[in-house]
């Protein structure tokens, strides 16, 4: 079913970019590439991975966008649209990934929330006193409380897209990036006032390409395919909301600076703090949840800065978030269903697949040696996702190709310069790129 007349549309340009930046800025700006970068040698891992960002993450960006934009359906739709054949798979991956990937997201996110709250009711006081880690392995480990976070970021995520792409979506979009932005400024301005800041700046800012190996050129690739949302039709469901007057380059290359400022910026939080506080920059996962709590609580104000930052984790998780439920409701909006049911019964599964990834920190259940949460996050991350971007890049490279140089181009009426470039990228570079991360991700 095509609803070509009926769709909906951003309202603006700029409600249209904010709203594919919050899709792309997520936990993997702010969490995860702080210490992929401490491990991986700071300022020249920070070079390779702007490149990277710059010429494969734009071009299956723009790949995803113009798919999007000439079907004018969710991302099953749009392969059925424009080729047929075993095509639309690439889009069944698309959906199935979103499913999987909110299901343990809204985890992550309801620990967000936990930790708001919790920033101005005793974590502070805990982590001067050295119980950080407690605090965090009591919290998920008691199964009731996860889940009832958890069920909290589902409903707002819920609302969000119950409420539509204009009144919805872009609304809040609208509201959440600004403050998002803010709140990095601040926290910023905070971090590298501090006694040995310094130390941190060095190592964030002038590069030492000596640190660089084969396997940190491996974590930049894997960090900006993942960090802005591709191979997963989030793209390509925005896209199709586009009206037809929009240039589709420029709009790619704004959402892959915004994705990559937020991204650095968080370096800028993070780094100083650590450094200035004898802290190990590469700690891990936990440096978010353990180590930064106890940065913070060394400082005066500890409440201020702790609750800002985890309010700046949960309006990352919530952006991503929203945008992989549209991508799952799409499909079923497309086919006929009114957009309150599918975000509700979608939204509901959603929390239901994700009751076991709530569970898996308390030491159950567990999928061929993994916890349900990792488990999952491997299927998605390191499975469905590249084999999504692969296909796509073929798609536009090889069969689609004469298509979609007219979409980027508004049929003929806007010059993009750099479309050969683009065209050899979605050829050969990318899947080549995106194999070698999908091989070296395939262990169990």
């Amino acid at each position: 079913m095509t609803q070509d007349v009926q769709r909906e549309q951003w309202g603006s340009k700029i409600g249209f970019i904010l709203a594919a930046a919050g899709s792309a800025v997520g936990l993997g700006n702010i969490w995860r590439f702080p210490y992929v970068t401490g491990q991986n040698g700071g300022a020249a891992f920070v070079l390779i991975y702007l490149a990277i960002v710059f010429i494969i993450g734009f071009s299956v960006m723009l790949a995803e966008m113009a798919i999007g934009r000439k079907a004018q359906l969710n991302a099953v739709g749009s392969f059925s649209k424009l080729a047929g054949g075993l095509w639309p798979l690439v889009g069944w991956m698309g959906v199935a990934a979103g499913f999987i990937i909110l299901s343990f997201y809204a985890v992550i996110g309801g620990w967000t929330i936990k930790y708001f709250i919790h920033s101005f009711t005793g974590l502070m006081a805990d982590a001067a006193a050295g119980k950080a880690g407690d605090v965090f392995g009591g919290f998920v480990t008691n199964t009731m409380q996860v889940i009832l976070y958890q069920a909290g970021f589902m409903l707002v995520t819920i609302w969000v897209v119950y409420k539509g792409i204009g009144e919805g979506i872009e609304k809040y979009c609208k509201i959440l990036m600004p403050a998002l932005f803010l709140i990095l400024l601040i926290l910023i301005g905070r971090s590298v006032t501090l006694e040995g800041a310094g130390k941190g700046l060095e190592f964030y800012l002038k590069p030492d390409f000596s640190k660089i190996t084969g396997a940190s050129i491996s974590a930049a690739l894997g960090q900006a395919f993942f960090s802005l949302s591709l191979g997963m039709g989030c793209m390509i469901t925005y896209g199709s909301y586009v009206d037809r007057k929009t240039a589709l380059p420029g709009a790619a290359i704004q959402v892959c600076f915004i994705d990559t400022m937020v991204a650095i910026l968080a370096g800028l939080v993070i780094f100083p703090a650590v450094f200035a506080f004898g802290v190990d920059a590469g700690a891990g996962p936990g440096l978010t949840f353990v180590t930064l709590p106890s940065v913070f609580a060394k400082m005066p104000g500890a409440m201020i800065w702790s609750g800002l930052f985890f309010l700046l984790l949960f309006i990352a998780a919530l952006t991503s978030a929203i945008s992989l439920l549209e991508v799952v409701s799409a499909y079923f909006i497309d086919k006929g269903w009114s957009r309150p049911q599918a975000a509700i019964i979608m939204g509901l599964l959603i929390f239901v697949l994700g009751i076991p990834s709530a569970m898996s920190l308390a030491g159950a259940p567990k999928v061929a040696g993994k916890d349900f949460l990792d488990a999952m996050d491997f299927i998605s991350s390191n499975v469905l996702l590249p084999l999504g971007g692969v296909f796509i890049s073929l798609f536009v490279g090889w069969f689609w190709t004469s298509d979609a140089e007219k979409e980027v181009t508004n049929e003929g009426t806007l010059t993009f310069g750099l479309m050969s470039m683009w065209i050899w990228v979605c050829r050969v570079i990318a899947p080549a790129a995106i194999l070698y991360i999908f091989y070296t991700g395939l262990k169990w």
